[in-house]
This record gives structure tokens, sequence and C-alpha cells, in this order.
């Protein structure tokens, strides 16, 4: 196996690793964050809204 492809996959492993978890938590404080509650509340209900 090439060394160049070894090191460029385990770099990209670990570090897409962490950056996946990273962006988890971003999404996850949106998500939960507080002020937002009445925004998603409000989306929660588009879909039983009749026009």
């Amino acid at each position: 196996m090439d060394p160049t492809y070894k090191a460029v996959s385990e770099f990209a492993q670990t570090w897409g690793l962490v950056y996946f978890a990273i962006i988890f938590g971003i999404v996850l404080l949106y998500a939960l964050w507080p002020s937002r509650q009445k925004q998603f509340d409000e989306a929660a209900r588009v879909p039983l809204q009749e026009d």
C-alpha cells in the first residue's frame, strides 16, 4: 500500500470524525437553544394548518 495513501486516509478518518463531532454539537446546541423553542413549535404546527 502506498504510504501517502495511508497517511491521507488516517488523517481523513481522524479529522473527519472530529469535524463531524463539532458540527453535530453545533446543530444540537442550535436545536435545543431555549430562544429557538417558539420558532420550532410554530414550524411543527405548519403541516396541521389549513390554507
